[in-house]
């Protein structure tokens, strides 16, 4: 193998390793678009499953840090939010008060 085989190989390894860090990545941490026929429920979102904007300690989707957390809202079918039912109680249009 000549250095030139060697420089090549490399730099396909290198790609590789690259395009499996990408797909490790947690795909959830961009925001969702907004969805017209979507309400943002807040405290129905389990742990890391909310949507996005889980307020303070979260930056976005995939960051809440309990289940249920007051500020952290999940998109539901408009309409439905205030009848979902949670061990904290139902789900509201606004953020929870800290």
């Amino acid at each position: 193998m000549n250095s030139k085989d060697v420089i090549t190989a490399a730099t396909i390894v290198s790609s590789f390793a690259a395009a499996l860090a990408l797909l490790a990545a947690p795909a959830a941490a961009a925001p969702k678009p907004p969805q017209p026929t979507m309400d943002k429920c807040f405290g129905i979102a389990l742990k890391g499953e909310n949507d996005c904007a889980a307020g303070p300690g979260t930056t976005c989707a995939g960051t809440s840090s309990t289940d249920y957390q007051g500020n952290a809202w999940k998109y539901v079918p408009k309409g439905t939010c205030e009848t979902i039912k949670t061990p904290k109680g139902t789900g509201s249009l606004e953020p929870a008060k800290s």
